[in-house]
């Protein structure tokens, strides 16, 4: 039996990928025990014990690598862990900094690394697009309210303001814009991203690159229904050619090794690229539906067992997301509170 740990179980309004990630390897066909890696007492995934058996609090990424890796070396000694599959931004670059570690102890991962990880970077993206032969948005980088001033005038209203890595708004006028880019340097700091609005039909990539050119299988979808917050709420399968070539190509070009998320505008015959995750997406279950178990093949990846290479899959397939409720013990979560696992 394989043991597995997934971060990202937060299945809130804003959910994270790791439920999406655990259902797709207990059907991936391997044996497996799920292990959830929270940072909450409260994150949802701690209690459906029909797909985690076990969970663990994790100190925040903020904290650091040393007390990050000690809480899985501890997991490790003591229940056995065999990988890890992080799927939240904040981690990775810890686990990405930690590989050679966590494999001396035997924990295996599939990440790209540190320089494909920076590709994630909005101000990457013209270089990413051009190396690919697809466009962006009209793009500046700012670092100051003059040069934010000066691209205001130059893109026009609408447009977005963007953080390097995090944090996305549409501005629909100065005040916005000024409010927007105050939130976001107070957050992460310079610089800050301003984006033409461009306007299409917002369709995704969800892939795993193996490292060296290739990949394990490759689904595009349609946002159909978005929440407030972003995340997909239906979406349908599309086999959007030029779209799925062009992800091929970035796979191909920066030899992309595991889970990546290709964001993109499609309008007419012209894809415009958005931005590129380094992960998967809360909604890639939906890859696992329609026949592309990603997830699946990403775990058989870092066990070092050739995954299945076919992604054929059927246009036209609904992903819907939903609510739903269950009733646990208090005690459950008086455990994880006080002990830090479940």
């Amino acid at each position: 039996m394989y043991k597995v740990a997934v971060s990202g179980i937060n299945a809130i309004d804003n959910p994270g990928p790791g439920i999406g990630i655990a259902k797709g390897i207990r059907e991936s066909g391997l044996n497996v025990k799920v292990f959830g890696l929270a940072y909450d007492a409260m994150e949802p995934g701690i209690y459906m014990n029909w797909l985690i058996d076990k969970s663990f609090i994790m100190p925040y990424p903020s904290s650091g690598e040393t007390p990050f890796i000690n809480r899985l070396l501890y997991i490790k000694e003591n229940y056995g862990l065999d990988v890890v599959i992080p799927a939240l931004d904040a981690e990775l670059p810890l686990f990405i900094k930690g590989v050679s570690l966590l494999e001396s102890y035997g924990i295996k991962t599939f990440l790209p690394t540190e320089e494909q990880f920076k590709l994630r970077g909005k101000d990457k993206l013209t270089e990413v697009a051009e190396k690919i032969g697809i466009k962006v948005p009209k793009t500046l980088v700012v670092t100051s309210y003059e040069e934010l001033s000066q691209a205001s005038n130059e893109i026009g209203f609408p447009l977005m303001v963007k953080g390097i890595f995090y944090k996305a708004y549409k501005a629909y006028n100065i005040s916005q814009l000024n409010s927007y880019f105050n939130s976001i340097v107070s957050e992460w700091g310079y610089p800050v991203i301003v984006q033409e609005v461009v306007t299409g039909e917002e369709m995704n990539v969800v892939g795993v690159g193996d490292g060296e050119g290739g990949h394990f299988g490759l689904v595009g979808i349609k946002k159909l229904w978005i929440t407030s917050l972003g995340k997909i709420w239906t979406g349908v399968t599309v086999r959007n050619q030029p779209l799925l070539e062009a992800a091929q190509r970035f796979v191909s070009e920066f030899l992309w090794r595991g889970a990546f998320e290709f964001e993109c505008i499609v309008r007419e015959n012209e894809i415009y690229l958005i931005e590129i995750n380094p992960r998967f997406p809360a909604w890639v279950y939906f890859s696992t539906g329609v026949g592309v178990n990603l997830p699946g093949r990403l775990l058989k990846a870092a066990l070092g067992i050739e995954p299945e290479r076919s992604w054929d899959y059927e246009a036209g397939k609904l992903y819907v997301r939903f609510t739903d409720d269950f009733v646990t013990e208090i005690s459950e979560f008086q455990k994880v509170a006080t002990r830090g696992e479940s």
